[in-house]
């Protein structure tokens, strides 16, 4: 079986957020794919399926269990059906969190792939914050208690951690495997710590710790971590205002990469979108 692994939210190889990548996955069955995800063991695999209801269908894969939707596997699996020529251009996208807006902007030299996520969803915490610092190696006053604790969801559910300062990413060692026991209210989530205090110039910083159902450890570059993110930085910093945003993530693991996100906000839904691009690295067999 041969797969790609294409990198996210880069353009340079081994940076970013690895994707495995299935070109034609109708002929497999459900519990192939998700051998075929724990074989590979990135963070995502994705199958790109034919769909009667969008242009293309994609399925999703931890090395765990399948999710609803992936952003930088929805990005990546897009790149690499433009560069073999399986798709030239599409408008829609069949996945399990629903039928999702895709736009793609081509030149000679880039590739770059508009992703519409779900409208933003959020659920207060309210779990112990205590017991949540614990599973991430930091002092509960390290999270800013100006701002919530939300789970949020544009495709995907996670906990939004706000975080006072940069520094504090540096020291953070996740429990993944007490994740459920703080999260009673949705085991299933990651957890995301974030901060406004960043490296580089942009908006926000992040982290992305993922659930131990997911068979991993830290997502390098989220796509829908990252829009559920503008999500938040509209609803609660902004005041329901559109904005437009930079994110980082995986600096602290030498992923360096850079996520665009839209938020529009229309009658208090914040509806998300992200852009990014992809590069190949290199083919997989198993």
């Amino acid at each position: 079986m041969k797969i790609l692994h294409y990198d996210a939210f880069t353009k340079i190889p081994n940076m970013g957020n690895p994707a495995g990548i299935v070109l034609d996955g109708s002929k497999l069955h459900t519990s192939e794919m998700q051998e075929i995800a724990r074989n590979v063991g990135f963070n995502e695999t994705v199958f790109l399926l034919p769909s009667t209801e969008a242009d293309i269908k994609l399925k999703y894969f931890t090395p765990g269990h399948e999710i609803d939707l992936c952003g930088h596997g929805t990005i990546a699996t897009l790149v690499a059906a433009i560069d073999n020529k399986i798709i030239k251009n599409i408008n829609s996208i069949e996945t399990n969190a629903g039928i999702l807006n895709v736009a793609i902007d081509q030149t000679d030299s880039d590739i770059q792939i508009k992703m519409e996520q779900k409208p933003a969803q959020f659920v207060d915490f309210i779990g112990d914050i205590h017991y949540l610092a614990e599973s991430l190696d930091i002092d509960a006053r390290e999270i800013d208690s100006t701002l919530p604790i939300v789970y949020g969801n544009t495709g995907i559910w996670t906990l939004l951690v706000p975080i006072k300062s940069i520094k504090t990413f540096t020291k953070m060692k996740p429990k993944n495997n007490i994740f459920p026991d703080i999260l009673t209210q949705n085991k299933k989530a990651s957890i995301h710590p974030f901060s406004l205090s960043t490296y580089n110039d942009v908006d926000m910083h992040g982290r992305h710790f993922s659930s131990p159902y997911s068979g991993t450890i830290e997502d390098p570059a989220t796509g829908t971590a990252s829009g559920v993110m503008g999500a938040y930085y509209s609803k609660y910093i902004k005041r329901n205002k559109n904005v437009n945003l930079k994110i980082e993530q995986g600096q602290e693991i030498g992923k360096d990469a850079i996520i665009e996100v839209n938020v529009r906000v229309n009658n208090d839904i914040h509806y998300v979108g992200i852009k990014g691009t992809a590069t190949f690295v290199k083919e997989i067999k198993i």
